[in-house]
């Protein structure tokens, strides 16, 4: 027999547990090249920014909007794209001397 006061207690931690958030993408969109492309500068307004080599099959690409919406897109050699991350209030840093 369990002692009665671990029956409030465990009820009391299974109600406290930690709620997820939801994630603006649940799922990974993956499209051809030239519909990400599309998708990025028609539907979200967002240009090109920057780009850089993740592996030799791999290209990250980052994608901003003038409102500050930040995309990250990976293109395979596949000619496959996908978002893989997304938020907002992106600012771009003037160069820092590093002298």
């Amino acid at each position: 027999m369990r002692p009665l006061f671990l029956i409030p207690l465990t009820m009391t931690l299974a109600l406290a547990a930690p709620v997820q958030a939801a994630s603006p993408i649940a799922d990974v969109v993956c499209e051809p090249g030239a519909r990400m492309t599309e998708r990025m500068t028609r539907r979200q307004g967002a240009t090109l920014s920057s780009t850089g080599l993740r592996s030799p099959e791999e290209v990250v690409e980052l994608w901003t909007s003038p409102d500050g919406d930040w995309t990250m897109v990976i293109a395979y050699a596949s000619g496959t794209s996908c978002i893989v991350a997304m938020g907002e209030h992106w600012s771009v840093l003037a160069p820092q001397d590093p002298a």
